[in-house]
């Protein structure tokens, strides 16, 4: 019978946020996958635990990924582990939880650190629709066909980003997003010196050009506005409500349809159309 593979986040800064589930799985696997065995054999000191320890970061993914496989699909069950966070959230962890998924080896996600979602909760922007970016591509031509495809994004997005990159990176956005729009910059979270930071995109390039950055940053931006509602006359409206009515569509639900399109009232609507004989 195959073993289990456990996704086990560890903290992106505050040991205290490590659970006593965390703690146990880390106990009980036969062995840890670890993004950087030296970080990860910082935090089994620290908790007086002794596992094997095995390589798996993204350069190696080729090699160590099958050798995991195999162990696992051996009976053996193995702890995943990145330098900090949530394994396989932007991290070569996706690829090994896809060959489980396809191998039909159970993966087991233990909830925890996520710098993503943290940010996001503090941030103050809209959290109900957001999308995770992670970083951009260093290459020029990736990295403005990315930011080009996300224009006309109307949900929250959140980056990741490094402090030598920051400023190059403020700059791209105020290009593709104009310089109104809202960032939440967050700074070392969970750490000592964590610190969020709330204004608009062009303020905070004026900001950090006067002010080196320091420490990892997550990013999260505001979505684009909605558009205006579309201008349209009554009797046009009137129109389009009937026109869905007769393609199959409710008067109730054609009337919605219509008023979230245009901003008129939907009540008005629906009596207006069904008067006109709908």
């Amino acid at each position: 019978m195959a073993g289990t593979l456990y996704l086990v986040p560890t903290p992106i800064g505050n040991l205290g946020d490590l659970s006593q589930r965390i703690i146990d799985i880390l106990s009980e696997a036969d062995f840890i996958a670890a993004e950087d065995t030296r970080v990860s054999l910082k935090l089994l000191n620290h908790l007086g635990l002794k596992k094997p320890l095995v390589s798996y970061y993204r350069h190696n993914t080729e090699t160590s990924g099958p050798q995991i496989l195999a162990r696992l699909l051996s009976g053996e069950s193995c702890a995943l582990v990145t330098d900090a966070g949530t394994p396989a959230i932007s991290d070569p962890g996706e690829e090994l939880v896809a060959q489980c998924a396809e191998a039909g080896v159970t993966v087991c996600a233990i909830p925890g650190p996520c710098a993503l979602v943290t940010a996001l909760a503090v941030s103050g922007l809209p959290t109900g629709r957001f999308t995770f970016e992670g970083f951009l591509a260093m290459n020029r031509k990736n990295r403005a066909a990315h930011l080009e495809s996300l224009r006309g994004e109307r949900r929250t997005m959140i980056f990741y980003e490094a402090p030598h990159k920051l400023c190059a990176t403020l700059d791209d956005l105020v290009h593709y997003f104009g310089p109104e729009r809202r960032i939440s910059l967050c700074r070392e979270l969970s750490k000592l010196h964590e610190q969020v930071l709330r204004m608009t995109l062009g303020e905070a390039a004026d900001y950090y050009r006067q002010q080196p950055p320091k420490g990892e940053f997550v990013l999260v931006v505001e979505g684009a506005p909605e558009p205006e509602p579309e201008e349209i006359s009554w009797e046009d409206a009137v129109e389009r409500v009937l026109r869905l009515r007769a393609d199959g569509l409710a008067m109730k639900a054609a009337a919605r349809q219509v008023s979230e399109e245009t901003g008129l009232s939907k009540n008005e609507l629906y009596a207006r159309a069904t008067k006109s004989g709908g």
